[in-house]
């Protein structure tokens, strides 16, 4: 029987949720609004328009929404050609499709982004296919990009695990009736991904996949 491996990207395969929050604290920089940084940290992962209501708050005015997108995608483009992959990342989404796992990310990254992301990650050849926010009406941390992610790999809820590093990721999937796992490596802290649901969490994909016989992908048997 199938089963599905769902990861997010982002903070998770790659090490790049800083980069986003230095694009970020930029891109509103220059509109003249001072955030701080840990405060975008914690909005990482979210859709833009989100992010931007997690800091700026809902109340703000809407119409410069498009040109602080605009400035946080320009300023990130220019890491594209260095985007860095996590330790074992390929390694671990290539293993499991050997175990017979299906492969999917589950993102809010663009398509240009995403296209940068999986050439750091290089392993093309495990995964099956991608969910994205354009995919779904709402993002993270409503379930519906882990809903699509299913879809995708013809799987129920049951016959999956989501591996994320956010409490956005953990949400979501935990909302889809998904197994979640954390991973430590996107700076959010244990307690907050256990808070959110999150089953078991891990330093990076590297402790992941020494541990992956011992981990909740285990228990969904083939």
């Amino acid at each position: 029987m199938s089963r599905a491996a769902l990861f997010d990207v982002d903070g998770t395969l790659a090490d790049t949720n800083h980069l986003h929050v230095t694009a970020w604290w930029e891109a509103l920089r220059q509109a003249g609004h001072s955030v701080p940084m840990h405060a975008i940290h914690r909005a990482v992962g979210l859709p833009g328009e989100d992010l931007l209501d997690h800091v700026l708050g809902e109340g703000r005015d809407r119409t410069e929404d498009g040109r602080l997108s605009a400035a946080h995608d320009t300023l990130y483009a220019t890491y594209f050609d260095r985007l860095p992959a996590l330790d074992s990342a390929s390694e671990l989404l290539r293993v499991l499709a050997r175990k017979g796992w299906t492969v999917l990310l589950v993102t809010s990254a663009k398509d240009n982004e995403l296209r940068a992301l999986r050439r750091s990650i290089d392993a093309d050849d495990a995964i099956s296919d991608t969910a994205t926010a354009d995919d779904v009406e709402d993002g993270k941390p409503a379930p519906e990009p882990v809903e699509q992610a299913l879809e995708l790999a013809r799987v129920p809820p049951e016959r999956a695990v989501f591996v994320g590093d956010t409490v956005w990721d953990m949400k979501a999937a935990t909302a889809a009736g998904v197994t979640c796992v954390g991973m430590l490596c996107g700076g959010i802290p244990r307690h907050d991904l256990e808070e959110a649901g999150a089953a078991a969490v891990y330093r990076d994909p590297a402790e992941l996949l020494q541990q992956l016989d011992e981990s909740p992908f285990s228990s969904v048997t083939a």
